[in-house]
């Protein structure tokens, strides 16, 4: 069985590939995009916008939330440089909000601005390829929310976040960003008192270490074997 929420962004998918070469489309080209700063906690885009606008991070780290009836916040997605987001404003009014995580630089570009460009690159195809995967890994998402138990979420979210925000020995992949135990809680859809145990387990079975600055340290492949024989 295969996880992957929360998405990440691997060589050879739909979404790496399209944005590969629309990175080098907009490189050949003229400068496209409003660049914009921002600072830690400022928001790109809020639930109920309804700008048309498609954004692209430069530098930094964002986190994407949304929010259910009664207010609670969920987690979504954590956008690294390099990456598009904010594609659902395409449809009408925004039902997430887009925060950053520390001081990051983005582009944003009207839609309308954005299509011509796919449209002209020929890369309307990959586009399609890059939403249809997007959803793909929502609707895996909203499935692993249903079916599986909350500590085997957290350490499928743990190794994706280590493909995503990790830098060092690929078997020991220290999480640059560093997140708290709410960050973890909204992701997972579990308490923080839970995530804290479960880390400390994972701890204690050597799947996980802290470093002196407070960054996860995460032990791929005993934790992809500890998956493997929850799965089995």
């Amino acid at each position: 069985m295969s996880m992957t929420y929360p998405p990440a962004v691997s060589a050879g998918t739909p979404s790496a590939d399209f944005m590969s070469r629309l990175r080098q489309s907009l490189a050949d080209g003229p400068l496209i995009g409003t660049r914009i700063s921002l600072a830690k906690n400022d928001h790109a885009y809020s639930c109920g916008d309804t700008d048309q606008n498609i954004y692209f991070l430069d530098s930094g780290r964002l986190k994407t939330v949304t929010f259910s009836r009664s207010g609670k916040e969920c987690l979504l997605r954590i956008c690294c440089p390099g990456e598009m987001f904010g594609e659902q404003g395409l449809y009408g009014v925004r039902t997430e909000s887009t925060i950053a995580m520390q001081d990051s630089v983005m582009r944003r570009m009207p839609y309308s601005r954005f299509l011509r460009v796919v449209k002209d690159e020929g890369l309307i195809g990959d586009l399609v390829a890059h939403l249809s995967h997007r959803l793909t890994e929502q609707q895996q998402a909203i499935t692993d929310l249903t079916t599986v138990d909350s500590e085997q979420r957290l350490a499928t979210i743990l190794l994706n976040l280590a493909d995503k925000l990790g830098n060092g020995d690929p078997t020991c992949t220290r999480l640059e960003q560093r997140l708290t135990h709410e960050d973890l809680a909204r992701m997972v859809g579990t308490t923080r008192s839970r995530i804290g145990f479960f880390l400390k387990t994972f701890r204690g079975n050597g799947l996980i270490d802290i470093s002196q600055t407070s960054r996860l340290i995460v032990h791929r492949e005993r934790l992809a074997a500890y998956l493997n024989e929850r799965y089995n």
